[in-house]
């Protein structure tokens, strides 16, 4: 299962990954730690074979992790009341909670590649080249896969949180689920010296128009004003703004390319500004970003 990355933000710093816990410390190790990312619970005891065999490898892979899951052990001879209320019948058993709930689990040692892939389940991919990384979440981000590709920018800044690429693609990734807030305060916490890069910037003019298209309401309406009134720039302006917003990019294009054919210093050159950043929020190579430019250019230069 998915971690609710979308909405927890980034992984958290590595810290200490590994520990042990007792009963009275399960709601702070566990229950409040998992607010922050993933916690697996391993029940072992002293006499129990498969219980030598899975505590290193888990322990390992929870290391290769850096920080986007930790581990707490859990001796049943000394603290089973946990394990009662879970259900545990036979072990070593292992629980994942987050955000204080148990989400997933397995009996029994595991090899290390399936464990690799339980928490895998949990926070995404382990491990992997961040240039792959960012490719898979820039593809699920195309696909309208906000969680998925949020999963995989996470996983780029684990390794490193200032990554200007991993940071935009993680606030695009906010704006398609809907989460403005987030997505802002992910933002504002990007380093100032990357502030000026093209995946921060493009990021930000997407969320701009994300949140002014929280003010539009019906679309149909605009369409009605502007076929009453076609000089009414303003209302053409809004119309491209709330089509944007829809994902009908090449209409957007249409209506502020018409209001530069018709007055183009209007509002200080509103239209031609809001094209620009447009194509930053859409990206380089995005079919309506060249279109656009191509419409724009012969505008212009005409």
């Amino acid at each position: 299962m998915s971690s609710d990355l979308l909405n927890s933000g980034q992984p958290g710093p590595a810290g200490d990954l590994v520990k042990d816990t007792t009963t009275a410390g399960f709601r702070q190790d566990v229950l409040a730690e998992s607010m922050k990312q993933p916690v697996l619970v391993d029940f072992w005891a002293p006499w129990c074979g498969p219980c030598k065999q899975l505590g290193p490898t888990i322990e390992k892979a929870v290391r290769a992790a850096k920080g986007r899951v930790k581990l707490v052990k859990m001796n049943i001879d000394e603290h089973p009341q946990i394990a009662g209320q879970l259900g545990v019948q036979s072990i070593p058993a292992v629980f994942a909670f987050d955000r204080g709930q148990p989400v997933d689990g397995f009996v029994g040692a595991l090899p290390e590649s399936q464990i690799k892939g339980f928490i895998e389940r949990l926070v995404g991919p382990v491990g992997a080249d961040a240039a792959a990384l960012l490719a898979e979440a820039k593809a699920q981000l195309d696909l309208g896969d906000a969680v998925g590709a949020a999963e995989r920018y996470a996983a780029v800044l684990a390794e490193d949180p200032e990554n200007p690429d991993a940071l935009g693609g993680i606030v695009r990734a906010q704006v398609l689920a809907g989460n403005l807030v987030q997505a802002r305060r992910i933002l504002e916490s990007a380093p100032p010296a990357k502030a000026d890069h093209a995946a921060i910037t493009g990021a930000r003019a997407a969320l701009e128009l994300a949140e002014q298209a929280e003010a539009f309401g019906d679309i149909g309406t605009l369409l009605r004003k502007v076929e009453a009134q076609p000089a009414d720039h303003q209302a053409r302006f809004d119309l491209a703004l709330a089509l944007n917003a829809r994902g009908k990019r090449l209409e957007a294009v249409e209506h502020l390319i018409a209001i530069l054919r018709k007055d183009r210093g209007w509002n200080d050159e509103a239209a031609r500004r809001q094209l620009i950043q447009f194509f930053d929020a859409w990206g380089p190579t995005d079919e309506a970003t060249l279109i656009g430019r191509r419409q724009l250019s012969a505008t212009l230069f005409a």
